[in-house]
């Protein structure tokens, strides 16, 4: 297998996005809208990895962090993973929030800990990710809501 390269998003990768995020079963939603802030991994000329962040003022949603199943264990979930923080943290946020089905493990060792949906800002709370579980309680009891705040 060649190098994988990181790179932003281009309007040409959100096919293969959108089938990514489908064979993990997550929302293929809101790409486009969201695309100078999403990242993919390319391996072999093809999107292996993707992951976004939404900025809403001082927080931030990190959605969609996919990783082929042939780059799991790699460290390159890690990198999407960090490339997100980076940029949010630049973008002035001082916190990042994320659902989660089953990586909650994962995502803590970023320093994201369990929270409620009650403990989302408002900001974060107009997202699509928020409201269409909040909206979907049987969804939403399969998932864990988590928060990241970055020290000062």
């Amino acid at each position: 297998m060649g190098g994988v390269a990181l790179r932003t998003a281009r309007p040409d990768d959100i096919p293969a996005i959108e089938r990514l995020l489908a064979a993990e079963w997550l929302p293929p939603m809101a790409i486009a809208e969201f695309l100078p802030s999403f990242w993919v991994l390319e391996s072999d000329g093809r999107v292996a990895g993707c992951a976004g962040i939404e900025i809403y003022g001082e927080a931030a949603v990190l959605r969609s962090v996919v990783v082929a199943p042939e780059l799991r264990g790699t460290g390159e979930g890690d990198r999407l993973v960090r490339t997100g923080l980076h940029y949010a943290h630049e973008h002035g946020a001082k916190r990042v929030y994320l659902f989660t089905m089953h990586a909650a493990g994962f995502f803590a060792l970023h320093g994201f800990a369990p929270v409620t949906t009650d403990d989302f800002e408002p900001a974060v709370r107009e997202s699509w990710q928020y409201v269409g579980l909040t909206d979907r309680p049987e969804i939403l009891k399969e998932m864990t809501p988590m928060r990241l705040i970055f020290s000062e």
